[in-house]
């Protein structure tokens, strides 16, 4: 287009153009006149006339090279006619201004753009038909073009109509330069560009229109073209996958969103559906990768797009970051399996309670008999070994019963407070001496706080744990305990029944053969096992479960196939101050006594045996088979009878009820709690009222002797 200007400017400065045929007669005109002037002055012959074939030729020449101008001036013409009319009826506006920006040409189309005349604008510069500050910044634009001397293009400006109306036109121009190469000026062409740009302001402000809702959106929204390049991602997209939104437009989605063992698979996928051979699937599951790599799971809804002629072009989805809602159910899920577990673990306990509690009233009447029986016979007697048999098989079934027990709800006896390192210490060392193919490890917090436990109960709670890593680990292994004060939150207690706050944590970690995921909810359940026939009752981590519980903590299990397990057990922390010693075994020997005791219990053979049994210590024995019996009886004999052994457990009128209505009648009745569970809380509610002595069933003629005989004295445990 400059080109053109700038022949077609050339062209109107020409002005009219002289025959080049007559130029060259009126030459030779001369020059003949001059020879013969020189001629008649020298008297010399200074060239040699032609012939008059030689000046024959030459016209020819000189008519053809007339002709030849003469066709080069018509074509000119006709070239000039055609470059006006073109620069006439275009759209745009052609024109040149000198070097200080004054216009010295304008075309016609000027008045159509501006509504100003060829002749109004000429003589004026740009400047004059602006605003004020838009003058300012096209001047500061012009100074710079100026200086560098070279083309500018599509230079946007805004310029004012004869009648007030603001116009943008699109400005293209080139330098113009003299024949010494000093610049002249600059020659361009104007484009009114106001509708186009009025468009493309619509275009933005739909646009932004279409972002904002796009944005507003609680998911990610996002368009890929069937060369797998993303075209649109709105705000929440890129929030959650953690990229600013030039870094994905344009990006292969696969390469840059999908996981490496997912990626080709899914993006086969998307090939089949972007050729047709595959029926679109609205809904689905995968995961993407994050800026920071981490891998989440989105739910998507998908839309394929289709161009006028029905190809399928792209996809557009939207979805959803279901990584938070997935982990919420699955922990919903773990909690409530925790929570079914902790349910069906409190009932099976309670059954346990009172199986093992019937149980051991069986087995007072076996062991009461039998003890009975001993004291008659001499160890010489044949019958006698037969008799200690018996007691053995007892003692096993009261080993048994008293895992139930641990199980059961309740089931802690000899509460006191507790340094569980010292308690630990001990065990390990008892624990090492008898498996050298284990090897122990021990962490102990120092200054742990205190707890208030049963010695035996958690001695009997590591002793399982430790046979358990032990016949985990069949060549032997590594055994670790540690011991930490640690600070529980409402999260870290659900889903157990417990109160949050201070808590001593142990942890009993193996490295045997683990516990296979399928069997993990079942391992505390009462004679659960994966052992064989005749290698363990099942009742070991039971008893564990239970024991903790009954202490008011609780026990988490993490274990992987092949990769050992670890039992953390977290137990409340007491204010009391702890006890350092250990408990001792009772060394006493069978005490007699004397005295009338009150043997308060509704099963008949344990008032049997139990009558049987004190008669044979010396005492004199009332019995009562009921609460109302043995109230009417005391109201009778208060005053004779030195001890009440009463059973806790009732029909009618339980052993606490009982109690309070002895203390009732005398405020220092002497009572001893008999029970064929061990101190549960009933137990621990008497005994916080004011009675001082307890003993489990079934019992030896050894231990009810010294039992009775501390009550009677007023003696301490």
């Amino acid at each position: 287009m400059c080109l053109f200007v700038e022949v077609i400017s050339s062209t109107f400065i020409s002005g009219k153009n002289v025959p080049d045929i007559l130029i060259i007669v009126e030459f030779r005109n001369q020059i003949a006149g001059e020879i013969d002037y020189i001629e008649q002055i020298t008297g010399d012959t200074m060239f040699e006339k032609p012939t008059y074939e030689e000046l024959e030729q030459r016209i020819l020449e000189l008519e053809q090279t007339e002709s030849e101008s003469k066709r080069a001036e018509e074509a000119l013409q006709k070239s000039e006619e055609k470059f006006r009319s073109l620069v006439e009826t275009t759209s745009d506006w052609i024109w040149e201004v000198d070097s200080k920006g004054i216009y010295i040409y304008a075309s016609p189309q000027v008045e159509v753009l501006l509504g100003y005349t060829s002749e109004e604008v000429t003589g004026k510069t740009p400047f004059d038909f602006m605003p004020l500050e838009e003058a300012m910044r096209v001047g500061e634009f012009f100074l710079t073009i100026v200086e560098e001397c070279k083309p500018f293009y599509n230079f946007e400006n805004i310029n004012l109509h004869k009648d007030g109306r603001h116009l943008i036109l699109e400005t293209s121009g080139i330098p113009v330069f003299d024949d010494k190469g000093d610049l002249t000026g600059f020659r361009g062409v104007d484009r009114n560009i106001t509708e186009r740009k009025r468009a493309e302001e619509q275009v933005k402000r739909e646009k932004k229109r279409v972002e904002q809702y796009l944005d507003i959106a609680g998911v990610m929204l996002a368009t890929i073209n069937a060369d797998e390049e993303i075209i649109l991602i709105n705000k929440k997209g890129c929030e959650i996958l953690g990229y600013k939104e030039e870094e994905l437009i344009g990006k292969n989605w696969f390469d840059i969103m999908l996981p490496q063992k997912i990626k080709e698979e899914i993006r086969g996928v998307f090939r089949k559906l972007m050729d047709g051979d595959l029926e679109p699937v609205e809904f689905y599951e995968n995961f993407l990768v994050t800026k920071d790599g981490e891998e989440r799971l989105f739910f998507f809804h998908n839309t394929i797009i289709k161009d006028p002629n029905n190809q399928i072009t792209g996809v557009l989805f939207s979805g959803e970051d279901m990584t938070e809602r997935k982990r919420y159910e699955e922990e919903r899920k773990k909690l409530q399996e925790q929570l079914n577990q902790v349910q069906k673990m409190e009932s099976i306990g309670i059954l346990a309670g009172g199986i093992a509690h019937n149980f051991n009233n069986i087995l007072m009447g076996i062991q009461g008999r039998t003890s009975l029986m001993m004291m008659d016979k001499d160890s010489s007697e044949s019958d006698y070994e037969h008799l200690k048999g018996i007691e053995e098989y007892i003692k096993n079934a009261v080993d048994l019963t008293s895992d139930l027990l641990g199980f059961a709800r309740g089931g802690k006896y000899d509460v006191k407070p507790t340094d569980l390192n010292t308690l630990i210490k001990h065990e390990n060392r008892m624990f090492g001496n008898t498996r050298k193919e284990i090897r122990l490890y021990g962490v102990y917090e120092k200054d742990l706080w205190t707890v208030e436990a049963d010695h035996g109960q958690i001695q009997q709670v590591l002793l399982n744990l430790y046979v358990n890593a032990w016949q985990a680990m069949t060549d032997g292994g590594d055994l670790y305990i540690r011991t930490e004060n640690v600070i529980l939150d409402e999260e870290d207690i659900k889903p157990f029944v417990v109160v949050q706050g201070k808590y001593v944590k142990v942890s009993v970690t193996d490295t045997g053969a683990g516990i296979d995921a399928a069997i993990m909810d079942k391992i505390f359940d009462p004679f659960f096992t994966t052992k064989g026939v005749g290698q363990g009752s099942g009742l070991g981590l039971a008893s564990v479960y239970g024991i903790i519980k009954n202490h008011g903590g609780f026990i988490k299990v993490y274990s992987e196939k092949g990769e050992g397990t670890t039992f953390n057990i977290y137990l409340p922390v007491s204010e009391k101050e702890s006890e350092k010693e250990m408990l001792q075994r009772d060394r006493h020997e069978v005490q007699y006594g004397r005295g009338t005791i009150l043997l308060v219990d509704d099963e008949e053979m344990i008032i049997l045996v139990g009558q049987a049994i004190l008669e044979k210590l010396g005492y004199r024995v009332i019995t009562a088979g009921s609460g109302k019996d043995a109230l009417d009886l005391y109201k009778k004999q208060k005053g004779e009878i030195n001890l009440v052994i009463l059973d806790i457990i009732m029909p009618d009128m339980g052993g606490s009820e009982v109690f309070d209505r002895l203390k009732a009648i005398n405020e220092n009745v002497n009572v001893l709690l008999s029970s064929g569970y061990s101190i549960n809380e009933q137990a621990t509610e008497i005994m916080d009222r004011g009675c001082t002595w307890f003993i489990q069933k079934p019992f030896s003629i050894k231990a009810l002797s010294i039992k009775v005989r501390e009550a009677l004295d007023g003696g301490k445990e």
